[in-house]
């Protein structure tokens, strides 16, 4: 493994520190019913796209963007705790945009029940 250093908005630096991506991940998910071990492949798929990147130095910007990007996979409303930290929405507008982006993608069951279904009646 190679080791990864976070540069942090204020331009300090800090070896990366997988425990504390695990934590953050928890704590948006508390008292959500997602299974461990989904939880668990999401932080390790985070980690090995930081791994792969080209650069040992990443940004606290893209972990939080890979962190978003997971959770929006695994559960709405960790996903929207997490966003509305990471990006300090205690602006209304911003926390409004965050759910904004939920609604504007909705989730395959959701696509398939508001597609027409065809009548046995109709002609082919």
């Amino acid at each position: 493994m190679r080791e990864l250093t976070v540069v942090k908005k204020s331009g300090r630096r800090a070896p990366f520190d997988r425990d504390k991506l695990q934590r953050s991940v928890e704590i948006a998910l508390r008292k959500r019913s997602v299974a461990a071990d989904r939880i668990e492949r999401m932080v390790n798929g985070i980690v090995r796209q930081l791994e792969s990147q080209g650069d040992a130095d990443i940004s606290t910007d893209r972990i939080g963007e890979l962190v978003m990007e997971g959770l929006k996979g695994l559960d709405d409303v960790a996903y929207v705790r997490f966003a509305s930290v990471y990006r300090n929405s205690g602006k209304r507008a911003i926390f409004n945009a965050i759910v904004g982006e939920l609604e504007a993608a909705p989730d395959d069951a959701a696509k398939a029940a508001a597609k027409p279904k065809k009548s046995l009646a109709e002609p082919r």
